[in-house]
């Protein structure tokens, strides 16, 4: 029996926090955005998935669904550790702080991790060894070969793994280990890097558990293709004998997609996985688990069925449904693992049999308030007064809009219409308004992107789904985040009986 308590918390990814430098990071202002949650009163801190950001920078594509984003890691904690000096991180200073410079940003924070590790071999104390030793041995089921895969990408300029020499591509022995011993730095770099990246994301994950806020992570169902994942176990994924990718995934087309959505990712052989007890995901969901409090998995229904396209077809249209695990998957995570606090991402197109399959598992779905409001009765299921205990509410998701920029996009036609009349609201704090139905709802748990609580127009949206540029860069200012909007937050909290002593919902999963 997992309890999903009657609480309020905050969407922010880390890049999007502020600070000196050009990226958000694990350092004081981390510490200091969760004194800020402390004092609003908000319990839960989301946050996108944390992983090794590859092309177009988005964290739902990434070199590897174990790792952690090397940008993430706070330099002013290597110049505490003496590993770099004042003058070294200016040039991270200079950068632009509005939004991020991803391109910039990661040309300098590589060189600066690259002299970070030249200055440990020279200084680190036996101690130091040990415990990198140990990181190491602790992580080995995906380091080993992340490690090699990011030295690979190095030697070869690029991720697509299948057009490396043939036999690395095969993964023949010999050659791995010909490589392992040719890229033997290289390899302990980036085995460094995780190290500091886990040992500072675990302080700052112990700190928030100590002000009394819990972190909500996020699990992409698919993977990239170039990632150290399918490069490592290309026997689970849908591949030919060249390693290339036979089948990939998307979505179907609808209402706001004529030709739907084709992603590209590799899909899962599910008769593989479940020979050994789909053993992969149980793997990644404990590490998952190891790093978040509570976990969203990303597009549920993936796990009923998916919409499986030919590789190389020009567009999604040419795809198929093709059953998923379904319960078998969780029933073996279940087993191993035991209750498992999952929220299941059930937007979009979802049929029966995939809420049945939520339900079975008793596994949180999601209500978001923007979609409520398309027509007069099709969008009742995403309004406030509908909502369940057992659900996580939100004005708007990462994917979204502002509620500010979506309002004003749609100002004088008829979604604003029915949302004023809703809301009874005059419009002229409509973030507020929405907000506040939002928090007297019966979700158990309800979640503001930072930039409704701060009332943001459309500029400051994180992801335009289906365009790859000027995504993921928006980042909140310092002097933004000031008592009197904690203490609106958390005036908020209370009247949603959502505070410091929250009520209980019980949500067996």
């Amino acid at each position: 029996m997992v309890e999903l308590e009657r609480e309020a918390g905050v969407l922010l990814h880390l890049t999007s926090l502020p600070g000196r430098y050009g990226c958000g990071d694990l350092g004081s202002v981390a510490y200091e955005f969760v004194d800020f949650l402390q004092r609003a009163e908000q319990r839960i801190w989301q946050v996108l998935p944390l992983v090794p950001t590859s092309a177009g920078n988005s964290p739902y594509t990434s070199y590897s669904a174990f790792a952690g984003n090397p940008l993430l890691i706070s330099f002013d904690a290597l110049i505490d550790q003496g590993l770099l000096r004042d003058r070294d991180v200016v040039p991270l200073a200079e950068l632009p702080r509005p939004r991020v410079d991803f391109g910039a940003f990661r040309t300098a924070s590589d060189r600066l991790l690259r002299s970070a590790f030249e200055e440990f071999l020279s200084s680190a104390s036996p101690s130091d060894w040990v415990e990198l030793d140990d990181f190491t041995a602790r992580h080995q089921f995906w380091l080993e070969d992340y490690a090699l895969f990011m030295a690979l990408v190095g030697r070869y300029g690029h991720a697509e793994w299948n057009r490396w020499d043939s036999k690395l591509a095969r993964r023949e022995p010999a050659a791995l280990s010909t490589a392992r011993h040719q890229l033997s730095r290289e390899i302990r770099r980036e085995q460094f890097v995780q190290w500091q990246f886990f040992q500072q994301w675990d302080r700052l994950k112990h700190y928030a558990h100590r002000r009394g806020v819990q972190i909500f992570g996020d699990a992409p169902i698919f993977v990239a293709y170039e990632s150290a994942d399918v490069w490592q176990q290309q026997r689970l994924f849908h591949l030919d004998d060249q390693g290339t990718r036979t089948v990939v995934a998307g979505v179907p087309p609808d209402y706001f997609a004529a030709t739907g959505q084709l992603w590209g990712n590799p899909l899962y052989r599910w008769d593989v996985m479940a020979d050994d007890g789909y053993q992969w995901w149980i793997n990644r969901l404990r590490h998952s688990l190891a790093q978040f409090d509570l976990v969203r998995l990303d597009h549920f229904r993936g796990f009923e069925s998916y919409w499986e396209i030919p590789a190389g077809a020009a567009t999604a249209v040419e795809g198929r449904w093709v059953p998923g695990p379904g319960s078998k998957l969780f029933q073996a995570v279940s087993d191993q693992l035991g209750p498992v606090p999952i929220v299941a991402e059930d937007l979009g197109l979802i049929t029966q049999a995939v809420t049945d399959l939520r339900d079975e598992w008793r596994f949180p779905g999601m209500r978001v308030l923007q979609f409520g409001f398309d027509d007069d009765e099709g969008g009742q299921f995403h309004r406030p007064h509908s909502y369940s205990e057992h659900c996580v509410a939100y004005t708007g998701t990462h994917d979204n809009d502002t509620l500010v920029g979506w309002y004003h996009s749609q100002q004088g036609g008829p979604i604003a219409r029915r949302l004023l009349h809703y809301l009874q609201s005059s419009g002229q704090d409509i973030h507020r308004d929405a907000m506040q139905a939002v928090a007297e709802s019966r979700a158990a748990l309800v979640v503001f992107p930072l930039q409704d609580v701060l009332g943001l127009g459309g500029d400051a949206r994180m992801n335009v789904p289906g365009t790859c540029d000027g995504n993921w860069q928006w980042r909140v200012l310092a002097d933004q985040l000031t008592d009197p909007l904690a203490q609106q937050l958390a005036a908020l909290a209370r009247s949603g009986n959502r505070s410091a002593a929250p009520s209980r919902v019980d949500v067996p999963v």
